[in-house]
């Protein structure tokens, strides 16, 4: 399995923002659409603020792949699903949230960082 190298995993998660473009059925990516990232060890997730339900998330479940962009990086990533059971790991990605976009405040920070944004929450995989 392909691994981050530290530099991607830099640029990446000190990013603001990430462009995310997944895959259609006939390999064609979709229009990207921007939203936040976070970094917890050597990995980087994100999570959709509509849960499971929102547009986006239901685009990566087809292939369960596309490109990101994000800090000068662009990379073609699978999606890994994380375990909404897994409350460590939720917890420590909840922190980065609230510590990476603190300044947005605790009512926005709360669409990322509640039970439905966590059941949709999706680890990138680097494909080399």
């Amino acid at each position: 399995m392909a691994t981050w190298t530290n530099d991607e995993l830099t640029a990446i998660g000190d990013a603001e923002e990430l462009d995310l473009a997944s895959r259609r059925d006939d390999g064609i990516l979709r229009r990207p659409v921007t939203m936040w990232v976070v970094r917890v060890g050597d990995d980087l997730y994100v999570r959709c603020m509509n849960g499971r339900s929102g547009a986006w998330y239901r685009g990566t479940r087809t292939r369960r792949q596309g490109r990101i962009s994000a800090g000068g990086v662009a990379a073609d990533v699978g999606f890994s699903d994380v375990d909404p059971a897994d409350s460590a790991l939720h917890e420590r990605i909840d922190e980065v949230y609230r510590t990476k976009y603190h300044r947005h405040g605790a009512g926005v920070i709360g669409g990322v960082v509640n039970p439905e944004s966590r059941a949709a929450t999706i680890k990138f995989v680097p494909e080399r």
